[in-house]
């Protein structure tokens, strides 16, 4: 069953309910309110025979009898007695005897003065007439016939009125259902609209301000995402293809001209050098595309632990002097470090190492004097880390595009590099809630500042 029918049964049984519960509180309240009106008619009507009766001395029981006889306003069936105090009957219409009245029932009469109670159709009500010079018990008797015949007309009133309630609460439940559905259908028909060739496409979010609103916002937010995510990856196969293909096509050509003609052992080894050395750049350029589409995921926090970022420093500065025996790494720190906890800061230990790796290898890579300076210092709760160098700067022109995979700047064409470096230290630091900032001039140097939350 889909929402709207849902809906629309929810709706109609509301309805129902509360028509339901209002026709039976009607029908209660006007059925004590018949009940309580006929008994007090009943017993005015009684009440002033008695008095004819017992007061007025003009009047005795046969002129009584006469007068109640040609009353016009004597209620349908009606049956009067009077009883005196020794439970003899003085006066009665009730000449067939249709109420039964026992020494029991006078004795309540005279106990409680006022009593109820129904006898087939008949509704009966006695009460003690308390008289000048005596106590006489009054049993008075009737069967409302038109209070009955108006709860009956109400009944069915309430009958008719409940299953025409019915009847507008499913037409109009339908409607407001259809309507109250009318932007999700908008979001699920946008939505089949989009596929992964126009995911430039946006759901309508409507007044911005409600549970619908809030909903296509979130498709807008994942499909702005996910063409981040496919724009990201179609780049990163184009690129990714066209650096892999320079190398293969050097290697391809050296072997293709080598194998024209016949060679000495020392050009053939001069010309497997080569070959070798662009293998180990293919190879050094897989790794790296390898750690880029790593760091494009979440880290397992399986692998996050506390991280002595000095010793990261040390164990990184060691392994480049090792591959780089020109590189010069200073390593500082500040003068407010004054304990072990502000050092310390929670990643993944491979990760970090290879973002400060590739900082660090940048900075003396593209310095003619192949030096980098690394200050170390906390920045309330954040532990900082900057890394100067004295290099060919970065033109302002590329900074917006610097940290974008396989972008390089244009005064850095003539130093071999894939460009992938920055990217990947731009994701790390992302991945592990940090922060980084650029300040570049050319011919004077980068100064990269590296933040992350310390432990």
């Amino acid at each position: 069953m889909n929402i709207r029918n849902k809906l629309t049964l929810r709706f109609i049984l509301i309805v129902a309910i509360i028509t339901f519960m209002a026709s039976v509180l009607i029908y209660i309240f006007s059925a004590d309110y018949r009940r309580e009106d006929y008994y007090t008619r009943l017993h005015n009507k009684a009440n002033n025979t008695a008095t004819l009766l017992i007061e007025v001395d003009e009047v005795d029981v046969n002129l009584l009898r006469k007068l109640e006889k040609d009353n016009p306003i004597s209620l349908p069936n009606e049956r009067i007695i009077v009883y005196d105090f020794h439970n003899e009957v003085i006066f009665s219409t009730d000449e067939d005897k249709t109420i039964h009245v026992d020494q029991d029932l006078l004795d309540r009469i005279r106990l409680e003065e006022e009593i109820r109670y129904t006898q087939g159709d008949y509704e009966v009500l006695g009460f003690l007439f308390k008289g000048r010079y005596d106590r006489f018990a009054v049993i008075a008797a009737a069967t409302d016939i038109y209070g009955f015949n108006k709860l009956k007309n109400l009944r069915t009133i309430l009958l008719l009125v409940f299953a025409f309630s019915i009847i507008v609460a499913s037409v109009s439940g339908w409607f407001f259902s259809g309507k109250a559905l009318q932007p999700i259908s908008k979001v699920v028909n946008r939505v089949d609209e989009i596929s992964i060739t126009s995911l430039n496409l946006r759901v309508d979010e409507g007044n911005g301000k409600d549970e619908i609103a809030l909903l296509a916002k979130t498709f807008n937010d994942m499909l702005k995402r996910l063409e981040v995510s496919f724009t990201i990856q179609k780049n990163f196969i184009a690129n990714a293809s066209h650096e892999l293909r320079t190398p293969l096509t050097a290697i391809t050509g050296q072997l293709e001209v080598t194998l024209l003609n016949t060679r000495s052992t020392d050009e053939y080894i001069k010309v497997l050098n080569s070959v070798l050395e662009d293998i180990k750049s293919l190879n050094n350029l897989s790794n790296r595309l390898l750690l880029l589409a790593q760091t494009s995921t979440e880290v397992d926090e399986r692998k996050m632990i506390d991280l002595r970022v000095d010793e990261l420093l040390w164990q990184t500065r060691d392994e480049l002097a090792k591959r780089n025996p020109a590189y010069n790494i200073h390593i500082d720190f500040h003068q407010t470090l004054d304990d072990d906890a502000s050092l310390t800061m929670r990643g993944d230990e491979h990760l970090i190492k290879v973002a400060l790796s590739n900082i660090i290898d940048n900075a003396c890579k593209y310095s003619s004097d192949h030096t980098c300076y690394i200050l170390i210092q906390p920045a309330n709760t954040m532990l900082t880390l900057t890394f100067r160098d004295h290099g060919i700067g970065i033109p302002e022109e590329d900074h917006s595009n610097i940290f974008e995979p396989f972008y390089r700047a244009g005064n850095t064409q003539s130093i071999k590099g894939h460009g992938i470096g920055l990217s990947m230290v731009n994701r790390i630091v992302a991945l592990h809630q940090g922060t980084i900032q650029l300040q570049s001039v050319v011919g004077e140097g980068t100064t990269i500042i590296l933040s992350f939350p310390a432990v």
